[in-house]
């Protein structure tokens, strides 16, 4: 059985928090049972503060990895420069990196991921556009729904409307573009 947090949990909402707001709350909670708490107490109380600090932690970890602005940016604009042969074979080799089989293939999705029998169908000939709006995304939906299981994953250099957003959110596709793309393919960036 795989565990699946709650995506508004104070945990959750706490994962995607700057790192400090953990950090604060830890510091309040272990403040406050120190205070509060008998002497014989103390300590042990204090360590009820142990899981906001952990994720301080992790958020602080977590965004030290993440690319800088500067390189998203810039890695942006090299994927924009790039051919369709040339990009499509930046993402293949980023995804062998990752363990995954990939397949070229035509139609709505242009390639075809797979790992640990589970598949994904991955949709990037439109990475150039500055702006995507619902309808390729209901095609590779529609592309998705024919095979009947599996994932779907939208790559893109650019942004997506606010349907398109909510449409991807809603059929549970993972929408690749910013940092999550400039992490994808380090070398782009630093062209």
């Amino acid at each position: 059985m795989k565990w699946k947090m709650a995506e508004n949990s104070l945990f959750a909402v706490l994962l995607r928090s700057p790192w400090w707001v953990s950090a604060a709350i830890g510091a309040a909670v272990g403040g406050i049972a120190y205070v509060l708490l008998p002497a014989n107490y103390r300590i042990a109380g204090s360590f009820g503060a142990l899981p906001f600090v952990a994720i301080a932690a992790w958020t602080a970890f977590k965004r030290l990895q993440a690319p800088s602005d500067t390189r998203v940016a810039r890695t942006l604009e090299a994927v924009r420069a790039m051919s369709w042969p040339e990009f499509a074979a930046a993402l293949e080799a980023a995804w062998q990196r990752e363990g995954y089989t990939v397949t070229r293939t035509q139609g709505a999705a242009d390639f075809e991921l797979a790992k640990e029998s589970r598949v994904t169908l991955v949709a990037a000939k439109r990475w150039k556009a500055v702006r995507t709006g619902i309808e390729p995304l209901r095609e590779l939906a529609k592309a998705l729904d024919s095979r009947e299981s599996g994932a779907a994953a939208w790559v893109s250099a650019g942004e997506l409307s606010e349907q398109a957003r909510a449409f991807a959110a809603s059929r549970g596709m993972r929408i690749v573009a910013g940092a999550e793309l400039a992490r994808m393919l380090p070398e782009a960036g630093r062209r």
